[in-house]
């Protein structure tokens, strides 16, 4: 079971700079910096290789907005979609009850798993949706400490005014 789409991101060639874009223009913000994160289990298709990428992630209204950039050329699911240097919209988030169910739910649709992933104690797995949604799907584990971030990353924003710094500074 899924509790609820919650993220829409987008590969980036800059992070500050679609972060800055996105507060001007969409009052979006402000992004938590997640500079070079690795994780503790990874398989990419079959493989361990893992992108060397930093994250973004704030909110626009209730959305959580996530930009990522990809520092290398190893193949990945961003590389899936984009050549370096070009950029774009690259999947939706959605939170599950059932890591498992739902994993298992979208392979019986005969969609493939491009990528799982374990890391901050939480399952998270890319699926190849582009042919239904022009995007990958991630299903992402909703335990109580990740929720608790999102949360914190939710109330910034709504704290949040236009003018203020769009980087979340600790």
């Amino acid at each position: 079971m899924t509790t609820g789409l919650f993220q829409q991101a987008y590969l980036v060639n800059d992070l500050e700079a679609a972060c800055r874009q996105w507060s001007e223009l969409l009052g979006a913000g402000p992004f938590q910096l997640v500079p070079h994160h690795r994780t503790n289990r990874f398989d990419y298709r079959g493989t361990d290789i893992e992108a060397d990428v930093s994250y973004a992630f704030g909110y626009l209204d209730e959305q959580m907005i996530q930009f990522i950039q990809q520092h290398d050329d190893s193949a990945s699911i961003y590389r899936d979609m984009y050549e370096q240097g070009q950029e774009g919209f690259h999947h939706i988030g959605i939170l599950v009850d059932d890591f498992e169910a739902e994993l298992d739910r979208y392979q019986s649709a005969g969609f493939e798993v491009a990528c799982r992933l374990y890391a901050d104690d939480v399952d998270a797995a890319y699926i190849d949706t582009r042919s239904a949604t022009g995007g990958f799907t991630e299903i992402h584990g909703n335990p109580p400490h990740i929720l608790r971030t999102f949360e914190r990353w939710r109330r910034a924003h709504a704290a949040w005014l236009p003018g203020d710094d769009y980087i979340l500074r600790r």
